[in-house]
């Protein structure tokens, strides 16, 4: 089971070992923590729900209840879901502890009332996967559609991505599209990506957190 966990006010103390341990204790086996910190602070973030600081990720056989309670201890309004995990553009391994070199972009994604549950994942997994890849300069691209809602807090997203860019694109929008500094290729990337977002609400109404990614072997 892949479980993530989107906290409010957390910070550094989440890749401190004390915190790692009390996630390996509930039986997990591996942990990402992604903050929104001083290395990605000139990045773009927006939304309409509660500002996120930092997104836990773990991945354990066990039930979830007892990990639940050690992220609220960090944050006791933290949002919880289960997820399904697909990894269309693996992230790069980096060793334990190690902050990747990259701009890591996690979005959390509505469904429009208008779309079923059936025609949205479809839309967003099988079709615009590949538009997203193409039209962006991303080198890892990892997608978590919703399982189950573990918690009250977050019952309107509907599906989780990570998308790794270079740091540089904090600035460069040629970097973020990829588009090698030619300036009609970004328009046509940024218009190309923008209208498949649309299709199924990831144009509005999404959570945009810049993060620092770290991962955890327990």
């Amino acid at each position: 089971m892949k479980v993530i966990a989107a906290l409010h006010g957390a910070g550094p103390a989440l890749i401190e070992p004390a915190f790692r341990a009390q996630v390996a204790a509930t039986g997990a086996f591996r942990l990402q923590v992604n903050l929104d910190d001083d290395a990605v602070a000139p990045a773009m973030r927006f939304g309409p729900g509660t500002p996120i600081t930092a997104v836990v990720t773990v991945w354990t056989e066990q039930d979830p209840t007892p990990l639940l309670a050690v992220v609220r201890r960090h944050d006791p309004d933290a949002y919880a879901w289960s997820v399904e995990e697909r990894a269309p553009l693996a992230p790069p391994a980096v060793p334990d502890g190690v902050r990747a070199d990259a701009l890591a972009n996690l979005a959390f994604l509505r469904r429009p009332e208008a779309m079923s549950h059936a025609a949205w994942r479809s839309d967003w997994l099988d079709r615009h996967t590949q538009v997203a890849i193409d039209t962006q300069g991303t080198f890892g691209y990892v997608q978590n559609p919703v399982v189950e809602h573990l918690t009250d807090g977050g019952r309107d997203v509907s599906g989780i991505v990570e998308e790794l860019f270079p740091m540089a694109a904090m600035a460069d929008p040629h970097a973020f599209y990829g588009s090698r500094g030619d300036e009609e290729e970004l328009q046509r990337r940024f218009t190309t990506l923008m209208d498949s977002c649309a299709r199924f609400g990831a144009a509005e109404g999404l959570d945009l957190v810049p993060t620092s990614r770290y991962v955890f072997t327990l």
